[in-house]
């Protein structure tokens, strides 16, 4: 979708500032967000890529204005209600007020600590021929889905080069509306000149990983 987090190629946003021996968490809340998030979703309540879209519908005042983990919490709130897992009531309440529901998966326990914290497998077996091959030249469509999508906004429209054939995998952008489809992945290699103009540094590239619904032979 385009929106307010796809902020790949913008400028304005001030200086990035990069702190120094940075924690994983700057509080405890912040931990018990992240273990939310992944245990819902290893519990069956909904695939990353649905927890993607979530943060990248919030407003834009409110994803600029909010931390990378209050994205994260605002974002599994909304989640919660509109799956039905949890009431406004309860959530204003702080606390359960009606019996929980039961999650796909059902419940886990420590000994499935090994499979909740590592990522699954996204490669999947090819239904066709991969369309591209390393040394063709591609553009990148200029879509403007209002559902997720993993391709830049920046490389859209712009001609780019194949670097590498990266396999079949899961397609984020049917993944998030829970659609079983998988899509060759590429890595595309794009000038820097041809994204941001002549002005730009001639010998800067930008590699960006497309899937094939991304891409058009050029």
């Amino acid at each position: 979708m385009d929106g307010v987090h796809d902020m790949g190629g913008m400028d304005g946003f001030g200086q990035i500032v990069r702190e120094s021996n940075e924690p994983a968490f700057h509080k405890a809340w912040e931990g018990r967000v992240m273990a939310m998030n992944r245990a819902l979703g290893a519990a069956g309540a909904w695939n990353i890529d649905m927890a993607r879209f979530s943060r990248e519908a919030l407003p834009p005042a409110v994803y600029l204005s909010s931390s990378y983990y209050q994205r994260w919490q605002l974002a599994l709130e909304l989640l919660l209600i509109d799956r039905g897992l949890i009431d406004a009531d309860e959530l204003a309440a702080g606390q359960g007020l009606r019996p929980g529901k039961r999650l796909r998966r059902g419940k886990f326990t420590t000994a499935d600590l090994d499979r909740v914290m590592t990522r699954p497998c996204c490669a999947r077996p090819p239904d066709a021929p991969a369309r591209f091959t390393p040394g063709d030249q591609v553009r990148a469509k200029n879509i403007h889905p209002r559902t997720h999508t993993r391709l830049p906004r920046y490389v859209r429209g712009h001609t780019g080069i194949v670097e590498r054939v990266q396999g079949c995998h899961v397609f984020p952008d049917a993944s998030a509306l829970g659609k079983p489809e998988a899509q060759w992945l590429y890595t595309v290699r794009f000038q820097g000149q041809e994204l941001w103009g002549k002005e730009t540094d001639p010998t800067l590239t930008v590699s960006v990983e497309a899937f094939e619904p991304y891409l058009d032979p050029q």
